[in-house]
């Protein structure tokens, strides 16, 4: 019965307060673990709310998807004040627990990874990783099969009259999208006109905030990382900073960014 629930055990805190296992015997290994534990906890809400935007977007009901998109947005706040958290370890701090990690790193989260493949980040490559986990490179797979929350808005200006070319609405869903000139030129109107299409210039600059608030977020991974392990490889074998540092030149939302320069 409802009155026999506690705080306890309605966020079910016996099993998030004993999730932590620090190996190292040092005193940091705790902060490295809650920061990202909680981190994670913040992506499965924005996956929630994106996933539920997106079909609202698909169906063209776009001020439910607006409240959603927006917490979104505070959710993002959150992962970037994280890094300032984190950043509180020093070299010497990492230095012993990186030992104890193994291959692990944040590259394998496969939430983070679903999380950049809905907004429209896709490279179907990166779904190797996650083949000793079945049902998560499946989960990633199907996504890679469904529009982006970017393509479904594109494809809602279409429905809404803008000329949107055949390409672009039957492209491959597993690709990186690439920029069109068409697609510029139809939010190029939305924003010359924002009375005469309010609810689309909204749903516009809401996902400029998601795209502006990713790149912030990648932008404090890359100032922490280098602030503590300057430019070693990261454990996960990648490239460390200079990763970081190239793909926060990769855009979601290309035409976004340019229509600032075409109106």
């Amino acid at each position: 019965m409802a009155r026999d629930v506690t705080y306890s055990s309605y966020l079910d805190l016996d099993r998030i307060l004993s999730a932590q296992h620090p190996t190292s015997g040092a005193h940091d290994e705790m902060l490295f673990i809650v920061v990202h534990q909680a981190s994670e906890l913040w992506l499965k809400l924005c996956l929630h709310e994106l996933f539920a935007a997106r079909d609202l977007i698909r169906s063209d009901e776009l001020r439910p998807a607006f409240k959603m998109l927006a917490r979104v947005a505070r959710a993002q706040s959150q992962l970037i004040d994280s890094w300032d958290v984190l950043s509180t370890m020093t070299p010497h701090d990492y230095s012993r627990v990186r030992p104890h990690l193994g291959n692990s790193s944040g590259f394998q989260s496969a939430q983070y990874r679903m999380m950049e493949f809905l907004l429209g980040g896709r490279n179907p490559d990166m779904v190797t990783m996650h083949e000793a986990t079945p049902d998560i490179a499946a989960q990633l797979r199907a996504e890679l099969s469904r529009p982006s929350l970017y393509e479904e808005a594109v494809r809602l200006l279409a429905k809404r009259g803008f000329a949107i070319p055949d390409a672009v609405l039957s492209r491959d869903h597993t690709a990186q999208w690439e920029a069109s000139p068409e697609v510029e030129a139809a939010w190029a109107d939305i924003y010359r006109h924002p009375n005469a299409h309010w609810d689309l210039y909204e749903l516009a600059e809401k996902l400029v905030d998601l795209e502006y608030h990713f790149q912030r977020w990648r932008f404090g991974h890359l100032k922490t990382v280098e602030r503590i392990i300057g430019l070693k490889t990261g454990t996960g074998g990648t490239a460390g900073v200079p990763y970081l540092e190239g793909v926060l030149k990769k855009a979601f939302f290309p035409e976004l960014l340019s229509v600032r320069t075409a109106i």
